[in-house]
């Protein structure tokens, strides 16, 4: 049996759709339909049911899909182990919310491209909690996820600094002018929050709470882009990482009200699995995002100019 059905057997169990399986995997859908088909005649279940639109594992397919996983992960130990060679080629599977995937890890991403350029990188967005899930069901080789500080017994979670968090509005807001803004003053505010979930969003909800500061009418967005368009149009005010927004500061699209308070912090911090195997590349890219060494990317940007 080829061992990549059982990780195309993974993903669609993942993903729960063929279609989106065989876009991950690079594959035709006929492809993936073939491979299933074969571990299916192999083993004599089925492995897949319908369920809605969606298809989930079987049974049968649930028990197949814990060997996998035990399979599939012996399989990459042994390969990273064999030699220093092989352990430079591979697939890193990291989890990351958005907001760090579009502003902070770019550089590093680059870098890591020009060090290990045989690896692949596949990069997951999710809020924390899901991707700290997906650490722990080892979706995700590690996540790099915003959050207060937490600690779990079955992770290893490194601190890589704080995130400054601001509130953002629209230029000529009510409160541009004050000198020192507090949790009360939003009283009767409309607000743009991130999606349901989302660390910094449950944190803002519980001070705004504690302070009775009534939210007038909120809007809901999964994406930062279109959270920045609807404060730019002053449909609302938003609590963001403070590096989305510097750019739109810059050029006067956004204001940050002078907000602070003690509960609204959170923290960058990169989760991986304590029974995690750790590929040599693995292990360079989590340094790289410890030491924050971004100094041969930097030149070769000045040379490129």
């Amino acid at each position: 049996m080829d061992t990549r059905y059982l990780q195309t057997f993974r993903e669609v169990a993942k993903w729960q759709s063929f279609t989106r399986a065989a876009e991950v995997l690079g594959y035709a859908q006929s492809s993936i339909t073939t491979q299933i088909q074969n571990l299916e005649n192999e083993f004599g279940v089925v492995l897949f049911e319908r369920w809605g639109r969606k298809i989930r594992p079987t049974q049968a397919g649930e028990v197949l899909l814990a060997y996998s996983e035990q399979l599939l992960s012996i399989l990459d130990e042994a390969r990273g182990q064999l030699s220093d060679q092989a352990q430079l080629a591979g697939t890193l599977t990291i989890g990351t919310v958005e907001s760090l995937a579009a502003f902070y890890l770019p550089p590093y991403l680059q870098k890591f491209r020009q060090e290990q350029p045989k690896m692949r990188v596949l990069l997951h967005p999710g809020i924390c909690n899901e991707l700290r899930q997906g650490v722990k069901e080892g979706a995700y080789d590690f996540a790099f996820i915003l959050d207060r500080w937490q600690e779990h017994p079955d992770l290893v979670c490194l601190n890589l600094g704080e995130e400054e968090l601001v509130v953002i509005a629209a230029p000529g807001h009510r409160l541009e002018q004050a000198h020192k803004v507090v949790a009360e003053d939003f009283s009767g505010e409309n607000w743009i929050f991130t999606e349901e979930g989302c660390s910094y969003r449950i944190i803002m909800e519980n001070v705004l709470r504690k302070a009775n500061a009534a939210v007038h009418s909120s809007l809901e967005f999964g994406s930062m882009e279109a959270i920045k368009q609807c404060v730019t149009y002053d449909l609302g005010i938003a609590l963001v990482p403070k590096i989305t927004v510097k750019e739109e500061v810059k050029n006067g699209t956004l204001i940050i009200l002078p907000f602070t308070h003690p509960e609204v912090r959170v923290y960058r911090q990169l989760v991986y699995h304590q029974k995690k195997w750790m590929p040599q590349a693995m292990r360079y890219f989590i340094d790289l995002l410890k030491t924050g060494d971004l100094d041969r990317t930097n030149r070769t940007r000045k040379n490129a100019l």
